[in-house]
């Protein structure tokens, strides 16, 4: 009985987590939004197309970022290459220029 009471809550958690991941990628693209028309930075559309110039291959996150104190906003793009290596690409938000293009090597 016990062990039927645990594995009913594990389960109950389980699915609760994972209807959970879509909603929280909503909060994260409209609060993007907001900042962007709130800043008048360029959209994800237009940031994308810059860091996939800088580093060609797969898009697999996007997030907007500020800067310590105060210098600006970046996209952040983590890229995989044809090769599987995966890129960090940073966008700046307000001019569209790529400020930085590292490897991740983890």
């Amino acid at each position: 009985m016990k062990h039927a009471a645990i594995s009913s809550l594990l389960a109950g958690l389980t699915a609760g987590a994972v209807f959970a991941l879509p909603a929280h990628a909503d909060d994260d693209a409209r609060e993007m939004e907001a900042l962007v028309k709130q800043f008048g930075f360029i959209t994800l559309e237009q940031a994308s197309a810059k860091a996939l110039a800088a580093k060609p291959g797969v898009i697999t996150d996007a997030d907007l970022d500020d800067r310590d104190f105060g210098k600006g906003w970046d996209y952040e793009f983590e890229i995989a290459d044809a090769d599987g290596h995966e890129w960090e690409v940073y966008v700046d938000a307000k001019s569209g220029e790529v400020r930085k293009v590292s490897r991740e090597w983890f």
